[in-house]
């Protein structure tokens, strides 16, 4: 059987959680599990690793960028590759002003659903779009088995996870909750991820501009993860 790492429950599949009931921090014995993966930059200095999954957006990556723009902030952005085939002016905007990018599969598949080798695989389809070494699972549903082969890969793929999640899909949470939920839960080294996209952007586009003005007053950087080391 293979373990995996979740990134929310649904009421189908769960019924004693409530729907989209998710972890805001990435509990130590989940981490446990998944030592191969990046779940958080160890530093002491005030630094925050801010994320954007499921890109580019026409309109609201644009959105995203100018707003780091401001802080002088960099971050990493997950992208989808048939998205990058919409829209490559704006993946390629996204690289332009100094950011990482990551691989998030070429159709948002989910690795609990899929096989091996077809996950794989269309992981690699992306790779064609996505000139990155850093992976991230779509819904962080992925195998044991699969991050070992992403491991094993050539090019090797590093899997990069989080360690505060926004929760800007959910419908049912408050731009505002969404906002203070984050700022309680960021601390030097953290991995955020928000995302780039129409079902999020309610609840991102009112938190991103907060928290990049809160922090940035408070003496916090935001730095992109590397894509050499996944640091």
């Amino acid at each position: 059987m293979n373990i995996i790492a979740p990134h929310f429950w649904r009421e189908s599949k769960a019924k004693f959680f409530k729907k989209d009931l998710f972890f805001i921090t990435t509990p130590w014995w989940l981490r446990k599990l998944f030592p191969g993966c990046v779940w958080d930059i160890k530093t002491n200095e005030k630094i925050i690793y801010l994320s954007f999954d499921d890109g580019p957006h026409p309109t609201i990556t644009p959105f995203v960028l100018e707003a780091l723009k401001k802080y002088n902030a960099k971050a990493t952005f997950f992208c989808i590759g048939e998205n990058v085939k919409k829209y490559p002016e704006i993946y390629q905007q996204v690289i332009d002003e100094g950011h990482a990018i990551g691989n998030h599969t070429m159709h948002h598949i989910n690795g609990w659903k899929n096989t091996d080798n077809d996950y794989l695989n269309d992981i690699a389809t992306a790779g064609k779009y996505i000139n990155s070494n850093l992976f991230r699972p779509p819904y962080g549903r992925i195998k044991k088995s699969q991050i070992a082969k992403l491991q094993t890969a050539s090019p090797k793929l590093k899997t990069i996870m989080w360690s505060v999640l926004a929760g800007d899909w959910v419908s049912t949470l408050t731009p505002e909750k969404c906002f203070e939920q984050v700022k309680a839960n960021i601390s030097p080294g953290c991995i955020v991820v928000f995302h780039d996209s129409d079902k999020a952007n309610e609840r991102m586009s009112f938190a991103i501009p907060k928290l990049l003005e809160h922090f940035y007053k408070i003496g916090y950087t935001f730095n992109k993860i590397g894509v050499k080391t996944g640091e």
